[in-house]
């Protein structure tokens, strides 16, 4: 059995040195020193040695063991070395090319129009607070003088989480939290992710929103119209006129959903703007006496006024921008267009 470790020790370091890559050599490895390999098969047959010579024998075939895996590492790192030097030759680099420009990323339109807006708020004193997107009915609804049985709740399609949770329908939800720990003067703007079970080319289910909210002594309706207009003239171009229209929302009286002249025909009628010279923004009003009640204050003393507007409207208005969906689609081709 000597004899034939021996030939096994002649005929591994053959292949070892005849090995051309590391495939070959890993294959090799498995051939002589594997579990199935001959080396250790024979080494299990040492049980048929009498037993005075079965150490010997072991001792024999550790060493040789030994021997091969050294012989095995020695000449992988000639092989790994040759293989990576041959690898560096293919990949040189041709330092005389152009170098290629590296694409440059930028903010995603709702993102500017988000940050757009902070800052003309910002600008007229207005601090910028944040609210859970998962609320309590009662602050979503009731504190705005929205009761369970009130059919201004089938005008918003609410992810209900439970019976008392939901996903936020609007962020007015902040005004109620503000109102609640701080007394007046208030000047804040509210930005969010709102949820809406609702899905098509002009709605999402997820959209952005901002909220606005001015209570003091004194806030009047042409305070309302005044801050709108300088709004419209920071956001779509000095030459923007705004105008309001009577209508409708449970937590202010009087409200108003307020227009713009078009931001493509300057006022004058096109396809856009339905040839009305006017596109629809935003919905403000007088905050409700009803939802000051409910936050503590006093009707008497202060007053005050809201707004709230879609931030993908106002993108979709000021980049001309004909389906919500572009906005959420992450699709390279488009938000390269807005690259600042």
């Amino acid at each position: 059995m000597q004899t034939q470790v021996q030939e096994i020790k002649t005929a591994a370091l053959e292949a070892c040195s005849q090995a051309s890559t590391v495939q070959e050599l890993n294959q090799a490895r498995v051939k002589y020193l594997g579990k199935k390999g001959e080396l250790t098969l024979i080494l299990r047959s040492m049980g048929q040695l009498p037993s005075e010579e079965r150490p010997l024998f072991g001792k024999l075939v550790n060493e040789v063991r030994d021997e091969l895996e050294q012989a095995l590492k020695t000449r992988e790192l000639e092989l790994s070395a040759a293989e990576e030097q041959e690898r560096l030759m293919g990949e040189s680099l041709d330092i005389t090319l152009p170098g290629r420009k590296v694409a440059r990323g930028t903010l995603h339109p709702v993102t500017q129009i988000i940050n757009e807006t902070k800052v003309i708020f910002m600008e007229m004193g207005y601090e910028i607070v944040e609210g859970p997107e998962v609320e309590w009915d009662y602050y979503n609804f009731e504190a705005l003088n929205i009761p369970p049985d009130h059919p201004a709740r089938d005008m918003q399609d609410t992810f209900f989480i439970t019976e008392d949770l939901l996903l936020r329908s609007q962020t007015s939800p902040v005004q109620i939290h503000v109102m609640e720990k701080q007394e007046p003067p208030i000047r804040i703007v509210a930005p969010g992710k709102v949820y809406r079970a609702d899905s098509d080319v002009t709605h999402s289910p997820m959209f952005h929103q901002i909220e606005g909210l001015v209570v003091d002594k004194g806030i009047t309706f042409a305070d309302l119209k005044g801050t709108l207009q300088l709004f419209a003239e920071k956001m779509f171009g000095p030459e923007t006129k705004i105008r309001l229209r009577p209508s409708y929302f449970p937590f202010t009286e009087p409200s108003a959903e307020v227009d713009v002249s078009c931001i493509i025909c300057k006022g004058d009628g096109c396809r856009v703007c339905s040839d009305t010279g006017w596109l629809e923004i935003l919905g403000a009003g007088m905050v409700d006496p009803r939802v000051l009640v409910k936050v503590g204050y006093d009707p008497a003393e202060v007053t005050g006024f809201a707004f709230g507007v879609g931030v993908e409207r106002m993108a979709m208005l000021k980049y001309g921008i004909n389906d919500i969906r572009l906005l959420f689609e992450n699709d390279v081709r488009f938000l390269e267009q807005f690259t600042s």
